[in-house]
């Protein structure tokens, strides 16, 4: 299916539906959504900018370059990739103490990583991040896209405040009569008129920072290219291109869900690999995927490739051409905007569910949140939850297991029948569960209806066949699986000369 022959070369016939599907599947509410995310990216990475302590500009041409980037190469249609704080936050360091060419160099570098990651396809790990801990970094990420609105909101006038109640009532209440237009752009463009007649000392985009009046342009980053700046740079990029990805394919896990449509992993990886490697070369700074940004531009109607493209494009018009338009419009209109995709994005349904789900699925996503919205770190919190996750798999897997055994009628041997997963958490129990004092002339260990996963169990059977042979019976070992006779023969020693010595060695 999908294959056609043109003489003798083979073309595949679903590729080009499937690329105009994401490209022109959905033209206006792709441009209308990308005009959206363009105005709402700009204080966010003047904003990153500042985080990372470098020019506003850097930030900017980073949103414009990796939007693009990533909407040609990228994984996951109508997901928004840009200058982040994710990765500023690692950066800050190094341009302190070295100076922003080396944040190019680090930046380069670190989409070198990405790509690898890509070529040894490591964003299959996601498989591994649990449901509980998706919904921890979704609500930990909700919780910040709202704190970082609170600047905005104190010590701000009063007109402020009715600006950013107006600017919520319009975004929720507008999509009532039409959603022809997206209702956040509306918002922006009602609220900046209303700014014009206004004389209160309100914040604007232009408070912001300097946007730039120049288009970006190659550049190699003025570093000397030795080991010496390889192992400066090295950390910073690992920990960029970790960082990235992690919150990249998060994201595109949640856009998949808001979409019901899927994504590759693998390509998101090269795409955004791909998308920071450029980006260093015109004095932009390392991102990844946002979630605040995707949910606006999913929430307004994009769905396409189209839309990030366009909301890079647009980006890169708004600050160099537009600049001047641009600088008037008020904060309050994207701090409503962002509040709404802080209420969105937050999983209510979570609250609820801490009453029905498992406790230990409720601990997972609760640390979780914490740990991301005290650390303002993803990966420590995303870390942490997959930890906690394994550790309370392990624990209920190892509680899935028993053994009973029973005598022959002449009471010389007798049977153990060992039912479940034997590895390093059941290992113990596994062990104990045994009489070595027992006067037996045999020892039958029936393992039918269980399986040896690794080295930890491996050697308590060892332990457990020794001990009994110690104690003069005959021990047999039956019913092993495909699985377990492979580890077993490769790992176990009680049937090798000096067993015993040698397992007490380990």
């Amino acid at each position: 299916m999908g294959q056609g022959t043109t003489g003798d070369i083979p073309v595949n016939t679903d590729f080009l539906p499937k690329l105009r599907a994401e490209w022109l599947g959905n033209i206006r509410g792709d441009v209308l959504s990308a005009m959206v995310v363009a105005l709402a990216l700009i204080p966010e990475a003047i904003a990153f900018s500042i985080i990372a302590g470098v020019d506003p500009k850097v930030g900017l041409y980073a949103s414009f370059s990796i939007a693009v980037i990533t909407a040609i190469f990228g994984g996951r249609p109508g997901m928004i990739s840009a200058a982040t704080a994710a990765t500023a936050v690692l950066m800050g360091s190094l341009v302190r103490e070295y100076g922003l060419d080396y944040l190019l160099a680090a930046t380069v570098l670190a989409g070198v990583l990405q790509m690898l990651a890509g070529l040894l396809r490591l964003g299959n790990l996601m498989k591994f991040v649990s449901k509980s801990v998706m919904t921890g970094f979704v609500n930990a990420l909700a919780i910040l896209i709202f704190m970082a609105q609170l600047p905005e909101l104190t010590n701000v006038p009063w007109v402020t405040y009715v600006m950013v109640a107006g600017g919520l009532a319009i975004i929720y209440l507008f999509p009532r009569l039409t959603k022809v237009v997206p209702s956040p752009l509306v918002a922006i463009v009602v609220l900046t008129t209303i700014s014009l007649f206004i004389t209160a000392d309100f914040h604007t985009v232009g408070d912001m920072g300097k946007l730039p009046d120049a288009f970006p342009s190659f550049m190699i980053p003025n570093v000397p290219f030795n080991l010496e700046t390889l192992l400066i740079i090295l950390p910073y990029s690992v920990g960029v291109a970790a960082v990235g990805l992690l919150e990249s394919l998060m994201t595109a896990s949640i856009v998949d869900d808001l979409t019901d449509t899927p994504s590759n992993r693998i390509r998101e990886c090269y795409g955004q690999g791909i998308a920071n490697f450029c980006t260093g070369f015109i004095g932009g700074m390392a991102g990844c995927a946002m979630i605040g940004q995707s949910v606006i531009n999913v929430k307004s109607g994009g769905r396409g490739r189209l839309s990030t493209f366009l909301a890079g494009i647009f980006l890169l018009i708004l600050i160099v051409v537009l600049g001047d338009l641009v600088r008037i419009i008020p904060m309050a209109a994207l701090v409503a905007i962002m509040i709404m995709v802080s209420i969105g994005t937050f999983s209510w349904s979570s609250i609820k569910n801490l009453k029905t789900h498992p406790r230990s699925s409720s601990v997972v996503m609760l640390s979780t949140v914490v740990v991301v919205v005290a650390t303002h770190n993803l990966a420590i919190g995303v870390l942490v939850g997959v930890l906690l996750s394994g550790i309370f798999f392990a624990w209920k897997i190892s509680q899935i297991f028993r053994i009973r055994s029973e005598i022959s009628t002449d009471g010389a041997t007798r049977t153990y029948h060992v039912e479940g997963q034997i590895f390093f958490a059941s290992a113990e129990k596994f062990t104990q569960a045994f009489d070595f004092k027992e006067a037996l002339d045999k020892v039958v260990i029936d393992v039918s209806h269980a399986h040896i996963w690794d080295i930890s169990s491996v050697s308590a059977l060892d332990m457990v066949v020794l001990k009994f042979r110690r104690e003069g019976a005959d021990v047999e070992l039956i019913g092993l699986n495909d699985a377990s006779e492979t580890i077993v023969d490769k790992l176990a020693i009680h049937d090798k000369p000096g067993a015993f010595e040698r397992l007490m060695g380990h």
